[in-house]
């Protein structure tokens, strides 16, 4: 049976982008999955605790001599890697904040990387890929070539990176200038921001079907 995790990390509630999409996406993964199941996952209203001293140092201790705070961080990267391992397809929104990913996805990522879960340590293979991994990106501001902060998104080129230990390789779809309706000064690119919310949409949409999953 088909699985799929979806995880959210905007902090704006129903006013997010992120969430819109993520939530489009879920919508057309049921269709397309009839009978499938779902994990969700909000790291926006539930974040992760970050590593630190006390529970991080987990990942470079043997279990066999691990702190009781250690075996409870562990315990926790192991239901996150899990949760990766069940699903044929993972979403997550990542919305751009500060130029960057929030914190909670850079947490998330963290846990991820997890000797003997989800890497070999001996040979460096990842042990997560082999599905799918849809992230939907949204963008306050306009970040492509030629634009004034071309290279100023963080969130996007740091990804790939930051889990490519894990054999997971993200696929983005981006809505961008998702500020230019709230904010008066961009108002005058509202037609550029809906084109893109649109164009994220259409994408969307082309993910799946029936008939291309259960084949």
């Amino acid at each position: 049976m088909a699985h799929l995790l979806h995880i959210d990390s905007s902090i704006q509630g129903e006013r997010s982008v992120s969430r819109q999409l993520t939530a489009r996406a879920a919508a057309a993964w049921r269709a397309a999955n009839p009978g499938g199941t779902v994990t969700y996952r909000n790291l926006g209203a539930e974040p992760l605790p970050h590593l630190d001293e006390v529970g991080g140092l987990a990942r470079m201790v043997p279990a066999e001599h691990h702190t009781p705070a250690q075996r409870e961080s562990w315990a926790l990267t192991e239901r996150l890697v899990q949760e990766v391992k069940r699903a044929d397809t993972v979403l997550l929104g990542l919305p751009l904040y500060n130029f960057g990913a929030p914190s909670s996805v850079k947490t998330w990522v963290d846990h991820l990387i997890a000797p003997g879960l989800a890497y070999d340590p001996a040979t460096g293979a990842g042990l997560l890929g082999g599905r799918e991994f849809i992230v939907l990106a949204s963008r306050g501001g306009g970040y492509g070539a030629g634009t004034p902060r071309e290279g100023w998104d963080h969130a996007e080129p740091w990804l790939p990176h930051g889990l490519s230990m894990t054999g997971l390789e993200p696929r983005f779809i981006t809505a961008e200038l998702t500020l230019a309706p709230v904010n008066p000064a961009m108002a005058g690119l509202i037609p550029l921001a809906e084109e893109s919310l649109s164009a994220a949409e259409r994408a969307i949409d082309g993910l799946w079907t029936p008939a291309s999953a259960a084949a």
